[in-house]
């Protein structure tokens, strides 16, 4: 790998290299080389990574599937529910721009422990709710650690595997999406069996799990770092980002996904439901949703690094959201399990956007700068998606004007990508 595409020093002096004994596994914290293997003195990282990837969705999809018991336990309707749906994005939007600054103050390992520290709590909070209002503060806290992870997990695997980018980013957003599936699958058959509250409540062990190789890579690193090289001025302007072509392409590219799959996970449930269904096979549309996003995330990666410009792969997402809108719109209950299938190759444009962060930029710096952005603003103008779905179909009382809306996004989505897809690296657009 060019010189340029390396990762920063894992220590602050530069060039020396420091060995670190971490729980009967040695940590090398020199840069990496492109000889080394994959788990070559990364192994308590590589655990790290994974497992944070593994809870960055469980309070999004464990909740969508009981949405219909907690508004006849709560006693709220259509309106609660489309606000429901559109809080992971804004949370994932409004903690998506400040983690940069919050990582630049601890440094990447401490905000990756705070961001699963926040999920774990909140988790439990929520199971505890004894109102809408409990439910919507415990959501939102672990919300915001599940939007700090989504931004401080990609310049992290810049830093500690910057020799196997592809390698990476399809093993973590792969998990990612294991993480989105079961609790989609499990929701509904553990709230018929223990109830809702240990329903919601038992992914915080999940999250807990993940925070101890973070406390333990925290602690490896006694002076917190900034994600910023002194001596490299192209790794400093965050603040520039907002002005360069691709940081806009990669915006609305990576938006328009979330809308349109956020859209979908809170209401396909209701869709299918009026179609005729049951609410457990609602739940189950939402698991094979997730479930078919695994295979966009273990090809897109390893695609993306191979060609100079992927807008192809762009194309094949476009085209499934566009046949699986139609499919739920006219004939819902005629092919179900197709348009489930369809729905999880559309995102392919997620784990795309969300490797090209590294393929775009040079430095750590760089990548956190971008992913802040991206994502940031991206789950900003995404946020809306499921409440402006569910309004229109309010007033219209139908589906065909929601599923205009989403393919109005999906048109936005393929013009954004053919910008994002351009071979281009950030820090020359600065």
């Amino acid at each position: 790998m060019p010189a340029a595409g390396r990762s920063l020093p894992l220590h602050p002096r530069a060039g020396m290299a420091a060995v670190r004994h971490l729980s009967g596994h040695m940590l090398m914290t020199h840069p990496t080389s492109p000889s080394q293997s994959l788990l070559h003195g990364r192994l308590l990282a590589f655990a790290a990574i994974l497992l944070a990837a593994l809870n960055l969705r469980t309070a999004v999809t464990s909740l969508t599937p009981l949405l219909d018991v907690l508004g006849q336990t709560f006693g709220f309707g259509t309106t609660m529910t489309g606000v429901l749906g559109m809080l992971p994005t804004a949370a994932f939007a409004l903690f998506g721009v400040t983690t940069p600054a919050v990582a630049r103050r601890l440094g990447l390992e401490r905000t990756a422990l705070l961001a699963m520290s926040l999920a774990t709590v909140g988790l439990l909070l929520r199971s505890m709710a004894g109102g809408v209002g409990s439910l919507l503060f415990g959501s939102v806290v672990a919300l915001a650690g599940m939007g700090i992870g989504n931004v401080v997990v990609p310049p992290l695997v810049k830093r500690y595997f910057a020799n196997r980018v592809g390698t990476m980013s399809t093993l973590y957003i792969t998990v990612l999406q294991i993480g989105t599936m079961m609790p989609a699958l499990l929701a509904v058959p553990v709230a018929q069996q223990a109830g809702w509250r240990v329903s919601l409540g038992i992914w915080a062990l999940m999250s807990l799990a993940a925070a101890l190789p973070w406390l333990m890579l925290s602690r490896a690193r006694p002076h917190p770092d900034t994600i910023s090289a002194a001596n490299d001025p192209s790794s400093a302007p965050h603040g520039k980002v907002w002005k360069t072509p691709l940081a806009w392409g990669m915006t609305l590219m990576f938006g328009m996904t979330s809308l349109m799959t956020y859209s979908m996970f809170t209401w396909l449930p209701r869709i299918v439901v009026e179609a005729g269904a049951t609410p457990a096979f609602g739940g189950i549309m939402v698991a094979i949703f997730a479930a078919c996003g695994l295979l966009p995330s273990l090809t897109m990666p390893a695609l993306a690094v191979r060609l100079r410009n992927p807008f192809g792969l762009v194309l094949i997402g476009f085209s499934a959201f566009l046949i699986a809108f139609a499919g739920l719109l006219f004939a819902p209950m005629k092919a179900p399990w197709l348009w489930a299938v369809l729905l999880g190759i559309g995102p392919s444009t997620f784990p795309l956007a969300l490797t090209l962060i590294n393929l775009r930029t040079r430095t750590p710096a760089g990548s956190a700068a971008l992913s802040g952005f991206m994502q940031g603003v991206g789950y900003a103008f995404s946020c809306l998606g499921p409440f402006l779905f569910g309004w229109l179909h309010a007033v219209s009382g139908g589906w065909h004007l929601p599923f205009g809306f989403l393919v109005l996004c999906a048109v936005v989505l393929l013009c954004a990508s053919w910008v994002a897809c351009k071979p281009q690296k950030l820090e020359d657009q600065w």
